[in-house]
């Protein structure tokens, strides 16, 4: 076990390492000036030099990589070109509302999946399963955006049981409190899980057709076991593996998948922060941003390799 999560770690400070240069070169390649953008059309050009040597623009690009890893590695951000602020300062207060927000679309996204997916498997070929998938596959189709529209003209202006857009705060001190910013998180989470629930309850069905097939599940079946008993003590664990990985995608996805929904609600997430951040090409912030949302999917393909070898040890000694 140790040598698989060795490597395990390995791989995942090589691709860190890989990531942070793409993520550098690619907005490196961007055009605009940042200092241009920040003084305004109609600056002295020596306005602008000045201001691109105080925001250390005029510094090779390998120096500037080398700062920003170095400063990465010590939780310094440097500074945004646009607020003032030190821009892990902004992660960290737009984290808070953007990560509850994936976490509540994440569960959404699993309960319902998980339920409608063994439903449909139980169900095979029968009408419970054709509605579901039929239902399934018409989230897929449904951009999250539109849904995230149909449901402020229900819930908020038809229905007003949520606000149409906007964040309270998660204390009294800013106006706001933790019932207050759940309910107002509720419309933009469900927005975010129908694509994803609709995926996933299709993929735990094929999974948990594929392991009802096995020989081990018709041998507990022809010794008496019913099919519920079989379904939950055999099937489940052995057809989570496909499923465990494409939550863990999923999750990563939901987290980047902020930009839009936040947009839509008027929310104070991560996903605005970096529309905002692009418009004024703050590319400390975008940069940052990209780089921290990366390091997330990375993350949690390490953190699925490691479900792995709990719920299947054949992977991890395959894999050793």
């Amino acid at each position: 076990m140790g040598l698989f999560i060795l490597k395990r770690t390995l791989t995942l400070l090589l691709t860190l390492l890989g990531t942070s240069i793409v993520v550098f070169l690619v907005l490196e390649i961007l055009p605009g000036n940042a200092a241009q953008m920040l003084m305004g059309p109609d600056a002295a050009p020596e306005a602008v030099a000045e201001l691109a040597q105080q925001l250390g623009l005029n510094q090779p690009a390998w120096e500037r990589y080398v700062h920003w890893i170095t400063g990465l590695v010590q939780l310094d951000l440097g500074n945004s070109y646009s607020y003032g602020t030190p821009v892990i300062e902004l992660i960290s207060e737009r984290m808070a509302l953007t990560l509850p927000l994936a976490l509540m679309a994440m569960a959404i996204t699993t309960v319902v999946a998980l339920a409608a997916g063994i439903y449909a498997a139980s169900r095979h070929n029968k009408i419970g399963d054709v509605g579901v998938m039929g239902l399934a596959q018409l989230g897929i189709a449904i951009p999250n955006f539109w849904f995230a529209i149909l449901l402020i003209l229900l819930f908020s202006v038809h229905l007003k049981w949520f606000s149409a857009g906007g964040f309270p705060g998660w204390t009294e001190a800013s106006g706001g409190s933790p019932g207050a910013a759940l309910q107002s998180l509720m419309l933009p989470a469900l927005s975010l899980a129908v694509v994803q629930a609709a995926i996933l309850a299709r993929i735990t069905r094929s999974s948990v057709l594929e392991v009802l097939r096995e020989d081990f599940v018709r041998t507990a079946r022809a010794k008496g076991l019913s099919q519920r008993a079989a379904l939950y003590g055999h099937v489940l664990r052995n057809a989570m593996v496909p499923v465990v990985t494409v939550m863990g995608l999923q999750f990563a996805e939901l987290m980047a998948g902020t930009i839009v929904v936040e947009n839509v609600f008027y929310l104070p997430g991560m996903g605005r922060l970096i529309f905002q951040a692009i418009a004024n090409r703050d590319l400390m912030v975008v940069r940052n941003c990209v780089m921290l949302l990366a390091a997330m999917v990375v993350i949690v393909n390490f953190v699925v390799d490691l479900l792995y070898a709990w719920i299947d040890p054949r992977t991890k000694a395959s894999d050793i």
